[in-house]
């Protein structure tokens, strides 16, 4: 049905009070809306639940009450113009004779979800209802095993994409009467698994760590939520795996990238580099993890949940300090003015609710203000956005004159390397970075350049 953008626009800012911000992300999920489900005039109720059961597959509860109330208010408008009847109840459907209702009972699809049937419009597949019931147990399951959110998302998005190869696979074999149906339109094989794997190597060219890491999160998918061993994975066309060697910067580079960069990226830069740290790791320090006087770094739920100790570099001694003085400044100011405190990790906001307040577990490098935490829906401080430093880094190599295609994990790979020159043990490498398999850090024997054991190349004597 046909509407008049601009009107519904004013609609939002003066009847209905909505901020700019609000009113331009109202107008995205109403025009998904209507896209995606243009029969919604004759049966709002289940468009509106088929619509928000998709975004919270994808976006999480959160974002999906926010479509949910964009799209009642869109509602609100088609009916303060008279150009929608009101929805029909149940016993007024029931009671008329059939065919009176656009979508008749013949059009419809019977699915279970659960333990409940499910009554589906013409045009919509059981497959949805299938993949969105899986991914909303996928959610839950990496919650619950308190994955990282950039994990849950990677793992959710592969997920997703595997879930949308199957379906299109299925409608291929139902339109050719020749093809052997393999799937139902309920169940998953370990074939579906194996026809993607290769597919993904095939088709899509993906490199071994991609494949790699799509196997690991449609595993997860079937060993604990399907609850399906997969075996005879040797028959699967795996992705060549090549071995490639980092981009690490000389000490010259590495002082060029710094002097370009401000504050407080280039603290971050020089902590990165420093220390050995991910660029997540990084940005998740608080004021407690780093200790001037001891001269060290506490690394809290680093790769894989590990917490490590590493070194922290004298020549950072007295810029930290300063910079810690103008973050008290800003703190002080935040309590005075009694702003949200900062997120915590877990469930420690309910066990010491003063905890997001204090000094200690603020952020080294905090975001401009706060923002929404995606797994509680309330405000809270967060550190900055990685992408943000991505960029910074990324200008920074630019303007350096820099050839390399150097990114902020390069000053980790450099900080390794240099260490390796200087002749320390790669045990001790191994310990600061916090590799698990020492096999990861030997990597880095590849790149150093003053440890060859004294190699000279037979041009020089020539």
């Amino acid at each position: 049905m046909v509407f008049d953008i601009g009107k519904l626009e004013i609609f939002l800012k003066t009847t209905c009070r909505f901020s700019e911000i609000d009113t331009k992300w109202a107008l995205v999920w109403i025009d998904n809306f209507t896209r995606r489900f243009p029969w919604w005039c004759s049966d709002r109720e289940r468009s509106i639940t088929c619509f928000v059961n998709a975004v919270e597959e994808r976006k999480g509860s959160f974002v999906a009450d926010k479509a949910r109330n964009a799209v009642r208010t869109f509602f609100a408008f088609m009916d303060c113009l008279n150009k929608t009847k009101p929805e029909k109840t149940v016993e007024q459907r029931m009671s008329e004779p059939t065919g009176s209702d656009p979508v008749s009972a013949a059009s419809e699809v019977v699915v279970p979800e659960g333990n409940k049937p499910v009554r589906l419009p013409a045009g919509i597949s059981p497959w949805t209802v299938y993949s969105g019931s899986l991914m909303r147990e996928a959610r839950d399951y990496l919650t619950v095993k308190h994955y990282t959110l950039r994990t849950q998302k990677t793992y959710l998005g592969w997920i997703r994409r595997f879930l949308s190869w199957c379906e299109s696979r299925r409608e291929t074999e139902e339109s050719d009467p020749t093809a052997t149906r393999t799937m139902d339109v309920r169940s998953l094989t370990a074939n579906d698994l194996r026809g993607y794997l290769s597919h993904l190597a095939v088709r899509q060219h993906v490199s071994a760590a991609t494949q790699e890491l799509a196997l690991n999160a449609i595993m997860m998918l079937y060993k604990h939520i399907l609850h399906i061993e997969i075996e005879g994975l040797a028959s699967v066309v795996r992705a060549k795996k090549r071995l490639r060697l980092p981009v690490v910067l000389n000490r010259e580079e590495v002082s060029t990238l710094l002097k370009n960069l401000h504050q407080p990226f280039r603290l971050m830069a020089s902590l990165m580099y420093g220390c050995g740290l991910r660029l997540d790791e990084c940005l998740n320090l608080r004021i407690k993890d780093i200790n001037i006087r001891e001269e060290s770094v506490e690394v809290r739920s680093g790769k894989g949940g590990k917490d490590r100790f590493t070194v922290l570099p004298v020549s950072l001694h007295r810029e930290l300090e300063v910079y810690f003085n103008e973050l008290h400044i800003r703190w002080e100011q935040e309590r005075k003015e009694a702003m949200p405190g900062v997120s915590l990790p877990e469930a420690l906001e309910r066990k010491y609710p003063g905890l997001a307040s204090e000094w200690s577990w603020y952020w080294i490098f905090p975001a401009r203000g706060p923002c929404i935490n995606p797994a509680t829906g309330k405000q809270a401080l967060w550190h900055i956005h990685h992408s943000v430093v991505q960029k910074q880094i990324h200008n920074a190599v630019r303007r350096a004159g820099i050839t390399k295609p150097a990114s902020a994990h390069t000053l980790r790979h450099s900080f390794a390397t240099h260490l390796l020159e200087d002749g320390y043990d790669i045990r001790t490498i191994q310990d600061l970075l916090g590799h698990s398999n020492v096999r990861t850090t030997m990597i880095y024997t590849h790149v150093a350049v003053r440890n060859k054991r004294g190699v000279r190349s037979p041009l020089e004597k020539l």
